[in-house]
């Protein structure tokens, strides 16, 4: 059984993407874990985008944890997502445990593979290109193998090959996926999301409001700079005046 792990990003939606017409072999079936956290533009991207593919004979699943979805904090307290602390004496920064990726992502696809492969092998796509190779592991299950295509290619692709072979097949180039709270998103993202104008800015202050004081001994924060999301500063060294001698990419921390 062969399946790809759908991000609606561009790497796993290329992947999508190169097995419709056969650049890539067939799949069984594309799986997105939706959190029910994503931007606005994600979903509006799926919606545009799932109609093509199963078009082209792609059969696109979503699943979710259903104990999760829509909400920040479950019923024991926890957070899940790696967020910045302080001490409620203000000292001790750290950051919490990270488990919304194993939690609202990978449990839920697993539970789907495990109901659908009836006993076969799975071989898992995932979209990590030649830079961001660090990401790529051997999976932690025997059922499951972990396949990256970009980087067993004849020419190994990066992020900026797979967003031009889109470009080059008419196909449209989606934004980065990510939750709106997730605390590794980097200033750009952060100032995506700002500027975005679709309420994702509010849903993201919303949010940031209820972590805070969700876990005892801690204050919580989406930032590393441990305040308010509405405190933080997000403009480039551009709208500064200066110019930008560095990217600023997101590290991709999240599952595929």
């Amino acid at each position: 059984m062969r399946v790809i792990s759908l991000g609606w990003g561009c790497q796993s939606f290329a992947l999508a993407a190169m097995s419709a017409p056969g650049e890539l072999p067939p799949v069984d079936a594309v799986i997105h874990a939706d959190t029910t956290w994503e931007r606005t533009e994600t979903y509006d991207f799926a919606r545009r985008w799932t109609p093509w593919l199963e078009e082209r004979g792609v059969r696109v699943v979503t699943v979710q944890d259903a104990m999760a979805a829509g909400r920040i904090v479950d019923d024991s307290g926890q957070t899940h997502a790696p967020l910045y602390t302080l001490g409620t004496d203000g000292l001790g920064d750290g950051q919490l445990k990270r488990s919304c990726t194993d939690r609202w992502k990978i449990a839920p696809i697993r539970r789907w593979l495990q109901a659908n492969r009836n006993g076969r092998q799975v071989e898992q796509w995932i979209g990590i290109t030649l830079d961001e190779v660090e990401r790529a592991r051997p999976s932690d299950v025997k059922y499951i193998r972990n396949v990256y295509p970009f980087l067993e290619m004849e020419r190994p692709m990066r992020r900026g090959d797979v967003i031009r072979w889109l470009q080059e097949h008419d196909l449209e180039v989606p934004v980065k996926s990510g939750c709106l709270m997730c605390p590794y998103h980097d200033r750009a993202m952060w100032r995506e999301i700002k500027n975005a104008g679709n309420g994702d800015w509010q849903k993201a202050l919303e949010i940031d409001n209820i972590i805070r004081h969700k876990r005892p001994a801690y204050v919580c924060y989406l930032v590393a700079e441990r305040k308010p999301l509405v405190d933080c500063d997000f403009t480039s060294q551009e709208d500064h005046g200066q110019l930008q001698m560095w990217s600023e990419e997101c590290s991709g921390y999240c599952f595929a």
